[in-house]
């Protein structure tokens, strides 16, 4: 049998290949095309489609344009204005660098390029190639300053890959993604989306809260929150949605690093954590989070459609967005945030009203009485439902100060309905909170901090564990070890390919002590850090809450309602229960007139 002789590939069937790296759909070409109009210092992009891209795709901006010089050579593969030096890849801050696009789009397709770098629109040039020949002549063409790339019949040549081009109306969607996406880290830029003639989408320059709201809607801008927040020359920044403005697809999570959007394992795992505790099973939140951080500690030059990266210190980058998210949604109290008072319609059909018969037990907070109450409270609690004859409203007390005393953000107790909810009236409105609900979160968040300050005890197995693992994560416990102790798992290596457990966590002794320790070990094989030990903690505590908090039809007083609502405003993450649920809602009087008919 003769043995195929290796050969030189013809540089058309080579860009053929390039191509399909690069290229996947109409969207793939309006993303490269997109990324070097930016690069060009563009502040207006216009991008005309047909057919959704695949007849007739333009993409117009008002850059510096391409020197007329340069024009054969920008078709060329490996032929970029980005980089210069083998130095220049180590601190990427451009965008585009791989000098790959344009010769892959021009190599399965009829393109045309025409650009101007002057003032004068009669000193444009232009030059045009298909994709079954390479080589173009520069010509003569008036245009204004900047570029307009023109493709046509996309994957003409190569009718394999357009089999697996979807509808007109998919295709348009996709590209529609990609210009919300670009649009969200440059907000000073305008873009206009065409599709067969019609204008269907216009960002115009503005700032970057219209922008989101423009791209998000302005429902996520009354229920997210945004941060910015710096450490170590990280600095995260960004919205991220409150718990109860979830959806069930994660189709609106966007995360820019450098301005680049990118999809990372990594950043994904580290932003779910930060919302660990308070989001409902099977939904996903929304957010826009941009990361900054020093272009050397971030390789992008992962894969030819750049939208992987890789830090360098992986670990701590995890660790940052965790923390800061965990932190931020922490943080939120009733008096900075209000609940969404309805959810979207599939979270009402998911989130069925909960009345498990619970025992009512004594709380954990350091206070005396019912929910913590002080037995001075009480007097002041009924001086405060005292009604005035001449008005309606409730009489605050007087402050210790002698001060006029402000409205609570969750108001004070007027009654308790059919044993499960408490209605009370705030300065907006009325509030209407699940009482089992909201006690399980703050009987939930005062075990864990009493866990906290004591640190995760282990106990020593009375008969270690043999446990067979790869070498790989063998090697873990020697570059772990400490960090492992502290999670209170005592490891050993006994041989290339096995450890030995010595030790667990005291709450975790009848877990599956096998299965953990690989899932731990696992979680810093791929992210370099875990929180199993956390969440298997977690989850036992909340147990104990559920138990341990007021059960559904447990008559209360008012004292004891309004001390559980003055908890509620101190506790973190107070908004929903250990189950994601909302724990409270409130409804304005503009909303309570309107069901009414008021001023109508």
């Amino acid at each position: 049998m003769q043995t195929d002789r290796i050969n030189q590939l013809d540089k058309r069937l080579a860009n053929q290949i390039a191509a399909g790296e690069v290229v996947e759909r109409p969207a793939s070409v309006v993303k490269e095309l997109l990324e070097n109009a930016l690069d060009s210092g563009a502040q207006r992009i216009e991008v005309d489609l047909t057919s959704g891209g695949t007849k007739v795709l333009r993409v117009r901006d008002d850059g510096s344009g391409i020197h007329p010089d340069d024009l054969n050579l920008a078709l060329a593969r490996h032929a970029t204005s980005k980089i210069h030096r083998p130095e220049d890849l180590a601190a990427i801050e451009t965008l585009g660098f791989r000098g790959e696009a344009l010769a892959s789009i021009a190599s399965i397709s009829r393109l045309t390029l025409t650009t101007n770098i002057s003032a004068q629109a009669a000193d444009g040039w232009c030059v045009r190639v298909t994709g079954a020949d390479m080589s173009a002549e520069v010509t003569p063409a008036p245009h204004p300053r900047g570029t307009t790339v023109e493709v046509s019949d996309l994957f003409f040549n190569t009718p394999a890959r357009r089999k697996f081009l979807r509808t007109e109306r998919t295709e348009y969607l996709k590209v529609e993604e990609v210009v919300r996406k670009i649009s969200l880290s440059h907000p000073t830029v305008t873009f206009v989306l065409n599709h067969n003639g019609k204008t269907t989408r216009q960002y115009s320059g503005d700032d970057e809260q219209q922008r989101i709201s423009s791209v998000f809607g302005h429902a996520f801008l009354e229920n997210a929150i945004f941060f910015s927040e710096e450490r170590g020359g990280l600095e995260l920044r960004g919205w991220i949605g409150l718990p109860t403005f979830s959806r069930s697809q994660a189709d609106q999570q966007f995360f820019f690093v450098n301005g680049r959007v990118i999809r990372d394992k990594v950043i994904t795992h580290a932003v779910k954590q930060g919302y660990a505790d308070v989001l409902y099973h099977g939904r996903n939140p929304v957010y826009c989070l941009f990361l900054s951080i020093n272009p050397a500690l971030v390789d992008v030059n992962v894969h030819p459609t750049k939208h992987e990266v890789r830090f360098r210190e992986s670990r701590d980058v995890h660790d940052f967005i965790f923390r800061t998210i965990h932190r931020v949604l922490a943080d939120v109290r009733p008096d900075e945030a209000t609940i969404a008072q309805t959810m979207e319609a599939d979270v009402a059909a998911q989130v069925p009203m909960r009345q498990a018969p619970m025992s009512f037990g004594s709380s954990t907070h350091s206070r005396g009485g019912a929910f913590g109450l002080k037995e001075p409270t009480t007097a002041v609690y009924r001086e405060m439902f005292a009604r005035d004859p001449d008005s309606s409203a409730p009489i605050l007390p007087e402050s210790p100060e002698g001060e006029e005393a402000t409205m609570p953000p969750l108001g004070f107790a007027v009654a308790q309905l059919h044993g499960i909810y408490i209605l009370a009236e705030n300065a907006n409105g009325l509030v209407l909170v699940d009482m089992h609900a909201a006690h399980e979160r703050i009987t939930y968040e005062h075990m864990k901090t009493a866990c906290d300050a004591e640190g995760i005890r282990s106990q020593p197995m009375l008969v270690p564990l043999s446990v067979a693992v790869s070498e790989k994560e063998a090697d873990i416990i020697d570059d772990h070890g400490d960090e492992l102790n502290q999670l209170g798992i005592e490891l050993e290596r006994a041989s290339e390919e096995s450890i030995i457990v010595r030790a667990i966590p005291t709450l975790l002794a009848k877990s599956d002590v096998e299965q953990l320790v690989r899932d731990v070990l696992s979680d810093f094989a791929e992210f370099g850090a875990s929180q199993r030990i956390e969440q298997h903690r977690d989850e036992i505590l909340s147990t104990m809450a559920c138990h341990g908090s007021v059960r559904a039809n447990r008559r209360l007083s008012l004292p004891e309602m309004n001390a559980l609502l003055r908890d509620m405003e101190e506790t973190e993450r107070s908004g929903q229960c250990n189950h994601g649920r909302p724990t409270w809602c409130e409804l304005n009087l503009a909303e309570l007139d309107s069901l009414f008919l008021r001023g109508r």
